[in-house]
């Protein structure tokens, strides 16, 4: 029978481990479930690209990906196919601005053992002496671009959660492998949070930038971490003047836009609005024609 160790290989010997080891963050986004605007993927790639990193630890994909249900790409070029792309779940070891260190771990969520890839988690989470650990995603909601961005807060203890959220209750809620982690750190007493950032609906299948900058300041807020955020400060602004464009060419789409706008204003002046889920906002069906052109053009351009 596999053991949790036994997904993951140590690449790094190097680093300081165990409790004497410095406490760290940790930070994790799992794509394949819900990543509206592909919020925490982006925040990933932004904290490698920005951030001086190096390599700590690798997943065993093989065990853990379900290729045919996610399928890595291949280039076909003339006659013969090349850059295979296979995926990867790593464990690495950043540095903030600061000269704090923290680790981040990211590629696609595990298909398989999700109980042993905690198992694995927790065993990296003491062995680094992580003393929180935070994931990240989108979700799509019925939100107008022109308005901040809300987050949805949650941790293992009443404690970490800062943030007011706008609904409370109880749902249920299909997990994921990080929603799963969270649980099984709680259940340990190990301190875990995450945040979900609130992505408008019609750009949830769209590169959305501002989504990862909202995550990214919500990181360092909880942390004291000193993350940079120029560059995704910049994308933001560019994907938002190029979205106001594509919204004031469309009549339709500008409707939409308005309706939202005057649903988000309302919510937010009303203690008893407890929702700005999108149920309650046109459906996919009334944004009609003009809206998927939108998207459509905005893709192209994002493209270019």
């Amino acid at each position: 029978m596999l053991r949790p160790d036994d997904l993951y290989e140590i690449v790094d010997e190097s680093v300081a481990t165990g409790p004497a080891a410095t406490p760290k963050v940790l930070v994790h986004s799992l794509d394949g479930f819900m990543d509206a605007g592909q919020a925490g993927r982006v925040t990933a790639d932004h904290l490698l690209e920005t951030l001086e990193s190096s390599l700590l630890a690798r997943f065993d994909v093989d065990l853990l990906h379900d290729y045919r249900a996610r399928r890595p790409e291949v280039t076909f070029s003339e006659d013969h196919f090349t850059d295979y792309s296979p995926p990867q779940l790593n464990l690495w070891l950043l540095t903030d601005d600061a000269g704090v260190e923290f680790l981040l771990l990211e590629g696609p969520e595990p298909d398989n053992h999700w109980n042993r890839f905690a198992g694995a988690v927790r065993q990296l989470i003491d062995l680094y002496n992580v003393n929180l650990t935070i994931g990240v995603h989108g979700i799509p909601m019925g939100v107008p671009h022109t308005r901040p961005l809300g987050l949805t807060a949650h941790a293992t203890r009443p404690e970490l959660v800062t943030r007011s959220n706008i609904w409370d209750g109880e749902m249920r809620l299909p997990a994921s492998a990080g929603t799963m982690l969270q649980v099984r750190l709680g259940e340990a007493g190990k301190d875990a949070m995450g945040f979900a950032v609130h992505v408008p609906h019609y750009l949830a299948e769209n590169r959305f930038p501002g989504a990862a900058l909202a995550l990214v300041h919500a990181i360092s807020a909880a942390t004291g971490l000193l993350l940079p955020s120029k560059a995704l400060l910049d994308e933001a602004a560019v994907t938002g003047r190029m979205v106001d464009e594509q919204v004031e060419a469309s009549d339709d789409a500008s409707a939409v836009v308005n309706a939202l706008e005057t649903q988000y204003d309302a919510a937010a002046g009303s203690v008893s609005r407890k929702s700005l889920l999108a149920d309650s906002t046109p459906s996919a069906e009334e944004l009609g024609a003009e809206v998927e052109q939108f998207l459509a053009d905005l893709n192209r351009e994002q493209d270019k």
